[in-house]
């Protein structure tokens, strides 16, 4: 019999007895303790409570209804409100206190068409105080055919002597010759109305609502192991602004009935874990004597096998899984070896392109002046050839500075770690040199330098790589623009640092664009290499300093290049 048959055997002859025995206790006592007892009482509770708010919601709107129907024939309010007259004033101000307590609503408010309070119950002063919002926001709440919850009332938060508190409310439009007022009534949401909603311990209420929570006095916070939601019913929610939104009244139930089944289960899966423990103390015994001993050996290698120690050999004549799983290891650890060897030639072999690729770019970069100038001297040759002399000594300083940068980059390379050269060097100057060599066609390149800011502390040869990938890359999008590149500098960082920027007025970034344009070969030019703007945040970082993008898609784009200003003592 091979060992995973005895394996299979063992672990169902360990496994099914007691797990079929939990099982079968867990069934018997979840169906008959659960059952469906939680819904049926959850939605009983919750049914109450929601027949509650409908009926809170109809006994606010009939006092509103009657007392609207009491302020039209009332000719005091007449006067007071519509012919304004000063002696019925004080009647006006003190009217919705005295209905306030007749109606034994909680809240109580009188607004005119604007929305300005004729006449509160809480606050006499508040008269002519603007409050608009609260009822158009309740004046969404009735009842509609796609929307029949809409008889329960809304909850607002509502100003009182006492502080603010939760209030259900109802709007009732009234009409006043020929004015239309509104009526705003409710009744008090707290913590003992909460507590009155909830008909046993078994069982607790709280409101949810933007900005808060309100349960009832002495259940304090409701911990998940104690209670289950078990239904929630929403309101409309008319905020201190006007904001519409939902509050939730929460009905929890106790899970008490659930932990009794639990100790239930608790005493089935004792037994099990005592049939199981002794079942598996026997067969381990056996299999640590059966197979104990080879897989400790075959897990002694497998530890000491990695990619740096590949001498590792699993020799096995067994015939049974484990010879098998030897022999597996053997054949993984040959292709383990093959691999490596070809993952060390990849490396190689990607680390060459990578250096070949920046060589490239930076060769290309060098380049570019030479080839400009020499474009020049040809052009001046063919048309004008008495005035090559004279040209060739004006531009004789961009050759001469195009090929020290070329050798510069060839004396870099060669030690492959460069040692970087820090001292003070005029920004400016290392600009207007790129700027220079970069001119070519109808592309205006200028610099701005304000005055005493342009020494930074940097290696030249370096700041001059950054510029050359900066300026070159405004003149490729200006060429496609409108023409013009700048360089500004300026101080920056109380003086302590100095800002070059390089701007194009070309057809700029897209914001995709933008967010990988310091990417490895990423490149929105046709035959570009990806590597310029890269290579040239790791040089500014080399500096100490550091490189960032801004552009606007047909407004052209702004590199900003920030490097230490440089101090007395940083020359050398």
């Amino acid at each position: 019999m091979s060992f995973r048959l005895r394996l299979l055997a063992g672990s169902l002859l360990l496994a099914l007895l007691p797990l079929i025995a939990f099982g079968l206790g867990v069934r018997r006592q979840v169906a008959e303790r659960i059952g469906a007892s939680f819904e049926a009482q959850a939605d009983l509770v919750a049914g109450t409570i929601e027949s509650r708010l409908e009926t809170e919601g109809t006994t606010i709107s009939d006092r509103l209804e009657a007392l609207a129907e009491e302020i039209a024939a009332d000719n005091r309010l007449r006067r007071a409100i519509v012919r304004e007259e000063p002696s019925e004033r004080p009647y006006l101000l003190d009217y919705a206190g005295r209905a306030m307590r007749l109606t034994g609503l909680s809240v109580l408010q009188l607004q005119d068409e604007e929305g300005r309070i004729l006449s509160s119950g809480h606050f006499r002063a508040e008269f002519d105080r603007s409050d608009p919002a609260l009822p158009a926001a309740l004046e969404t709440t009735g009842a509609t055919p796609d929307e029949p919850d809409g008889t329960l009332p809304a909850l607002a938060p509502v100003r009182t002597p006492s502080g603010t508190v939760l209030a259900l409310l109802r709007a009732e439009p009234v009409a006043l010759g020929g004015r239309r007022l509104v009526l705003v009534g409710g009744n008090q949401v707290d913590e003992t109305a909460l507590a009155r909603l909830a008909p046993g311990d078994e069982v607790t209420v709280r409101l949810t609502y933007p900005g808060g929570t309100l349960q009832a006095p002495g259940t304090g916070p409701v911990a998940p192991d104690e209670f289950v939601v078990a239904r929630e019913i929403p309101v409309r929610w008319a905020g201190p602004n006007g904001e519409e939104g939902e509050a939730r009244f929460v009905v929890s139930h106790s899970l008490a009935p659930l932990r009794e089944v639990r100790r239930e289960i608790a005493r089935w899966f004792l037994l099990a874990v005592g049939l199981t423990a002794a079942a598996a103390i026997a067969l381990a015994a056996w299999l640590s004597a059966r197979i104990g001993r080879p897989l400790t050996e075959l897990a002694r290698k497998t530890e000491r096998f990695d990619l740096d120690r590949l001498d590792v050999y699993f020799p096995s004549d067994r015939r049974d899984e484990i010879g098998a799983l030897s022999r597996v290891l053997a054949a993984m650890s040959d292709r383990l070896r093959v691999g490596a060897a070809r993952l060390r030639e990849a490396e190689r072999r990607a680390t060459l392109g990578e250096i070949a690729r920046q060589v490239n770019h930076d060769v290309k970069n060098g380049l570019v002046p030479i080839r400009n100038v020499f474009r020049h001297l040809v052009e001046v040759a063919d048309r004008e050839p008495e005035a090559l002399p004279e040209v060739l000594a004006e531009r004789r300083g961009t050759i001469e500075s195009g090929i020290r940068y070329l050798e510069g980059l060839a004396a870099n390379y060669a030690r492959l770690a460069p040692r970087l050269d820090l001292r003070a060097c005029d920004a400016a100057a290392v600009a207007r040199e790129v700027t220079a060599a970069a001119e070519e066609g109808d592309v205006r390149l200028d610099v701005n330098a304000s005055a005493g800011v342009t020494e930074v502390r940097a290696d030249r040869l370096v700041l001059r790589r950054i510029l050359e990938n900066l300026v070159g890359n405004a003149v490729d999008a200006a060429r496609a623009g409108g023409g013009h590149v700048t360089v500004n500098l300026a101080p920056a960082g109380n003086g302590e640092r100095v800002r070059i920027d390089v701007e194009d007025d070309g057809p700029g970034l897209t914001p995709e664009a933008l967010a990988r344009v310091f990417e490895d070969f990423f490149t929105t030019k046709p035959g570009g290499t990806g590597l310029g703007l890269s290579v040239a945040r790791r040089l500014a970082s080399d500096l100490g300093g550091s490189l960032k993008a801004v552009s606007v898609p047909g407004e052209g784009s702004r590199f900003s290049l920030e490097l230490p200003a440089a101090s007395e003592g940083s020359a050398g």
